[in-house]
């Protein structure tokens, strides 16, 4: 079967395993090796990506919901996406959620994903009370935090390395309204960037839309969004129908020119340094899934995100040379996502750190990779690291420097005998 991840780019051909129960996915695991586990295949590079897949995302039934502590149990196939639906109604929310509701929660726990409120809630993980998973031997283990600690700490953002979760009891957040109360700060450059995102860090969720082409006295402008839920009682939320994108753009159709028309566009649609508005569940944390098909308008080659973070100290001076980088190279990104974030956890590969991150979304083209060859020098320059989830194109070398766990990590791997069963393309690019 033909396979890819959501930027499309690489295309690869997999045998995909399904299983019905326990027996039959210890069978695959024992007759196979370079396994992978799939989800709803929305990460963006290689991760999920290999020789063999076991796709996971029929298992996607709802098992039990406690409903004094908030505590929902379900099988990793089901999606965030599937939760809202059944459960904003009754006043629930998701924890932590990144900015799509289209990822699976074996996922989320392999990636241990991050949202707009990391600087207060931390990563997925920390809301996850326990996770079942399937290990390299065909045996089932239950673990927590407490009872397996290095378990939890390989698997929790550990790419689908350490066995087949297949299961996980997840705590929700009580909320009263699926309306968010947003404030819309416009900064002029980076400084007032970094004082918004400061004078308005006591907001549960905040992120950024920067303007990554902008130069000289303009760099590191953006339109910071930071809110919280509204407190009235409205909880009628539906799933809106999506809007599709029916083919691959042409290539050519997004270039400096289009993507520095539309960044002088969205920037100036704000027309007051602060602006408030009411807005949706799905405006103020999914804006992208209103579109099915998105990832279509990089065109056929496809696209990759390159997400990198830098440590708090660092943050302005790394942002300042990168952007500046970005700008001079004419390769902009529209959706250039600026995030602040809270403490690292102790999980060995979990991406988050004290500090700021950018994501931005390149296209796929000549050229491209050499200029995220020398972005990686400025991040690891300024001792920052890539998000693997994001990744399709980073060195061994350079990853390496932003994870001081790696070997931690390896040699658990290699103890528990995962390292010849579980890989990804990723895996083996990056050896882990």
């Amino acid at each position: 079967m033909n396979l890819m991840s959501w930027g499309m780019y690489p295309r690869i051909e997999s045998n995909v395993f399904k299983f019905d129960g326990e027996e039959s996915l210890k069978h695959v695991i024992n007759e196979h090796s370079e396994l992978i586990p799939y989800g709803n295949g929305r990460s963006y590079g290689d991760s999920a990506l290999s020789r063999n897949i076991v796709d996971l995302r029929p298992k996607n039934h709802f098992i039990d919901f406690d409903e004094d502590n908030g505590l929902l149990h379900v099988q990793a196939g089901v999606m965030l996406a599937e939760i809202l639906e059944a459960f904003v109604l009754r006043g629930w929310f998701l924890k932590v959620t990144p900015g799509t509701k289209l990822i699976t929660v074996g996922g989320a726990i392999a990636s241990d994903i991050h949202g707009k409120n990391h600087h207060v809630a931390g990563c997925f993980c920390e809301c996850v009370e326990d996770f079942k998973i399937m290990l390299a031997d065909g045996t089932i283990a239950s673990c927590s935090k407490k009872t397996a600690p290095e378990l939890w700490k390989a698997t929790c953002g550990g790419m689908g390395l350490t066995g087949v979760i297949l299961a996980a009891r997840i705590y929700l957040k009580k909320i009263n309204s699926h309306y968010i109360n947003q404030t819309t700060i416009k900064t002029r450059n980076l400084k007032e960037t970094f004082a918004a995102f400061e004078e308005y860090r006591d907001k549960p969720y905040s992120v950024a839309w920067i303007d990554c082409l902008a130069r000289g006295d303009d760099i590191g402008k953006c339109l910071l969004m930071v809110g919280d839920f509204r407190d009235d009682g409205q909880l009628d939320y539906r799933l809106k129908p999506q809007k599709t994108i029916p083919f691959n753009f042409p290539s050519f159709a997004l270039n400096n020119w289009s993507v520095r028309a539309f960044n002088k566009l969205y920037y100036g649609r704000v027309k007051e340094r602060v602006t408030r508005q009411k807005v949706d569940i799905d405006t103020f944390f999914y804006p992208l899934d209103a579109i099915g098909h998105w990832n279509r308008i990089y065109g056929k080659p496809g696209f990759t995100q390159y997400q990198f973070i830098l440590p708090k100290e660092t943050s302005y001076k790394g942002l300042e040379e990168i952007l500046g980088a970005i700008a001079d190279s004419g390769k902009g990104s529209f959706l250039a996502v600026l995030k602040l974030y809270g403490e690292a956890n102790g999980n060995w590969l979990s991406f988050p750190m004290e500090g700021y991150s950018l994501a931005l979304d390149f296209k796929i083209e000549k050229g491209l990779f050499e200029l995220l060859d020398s972005l990686d020098k400025i991040v690891i320059k300024h001792l920052g690291r890539i998000y693997l989830t994001k990744d399709v194109r980073v060195s061994r070398e350079t990853f390496e420097k932003g994870y001081p766990e790696i070997e931690t990590f390896r040699k658990y791997r290699k103890d528990q005998n995962m390292d010849t069963k579980f890989q990804s393309l990723q895996s083996k690019r990056v050896g882990i």
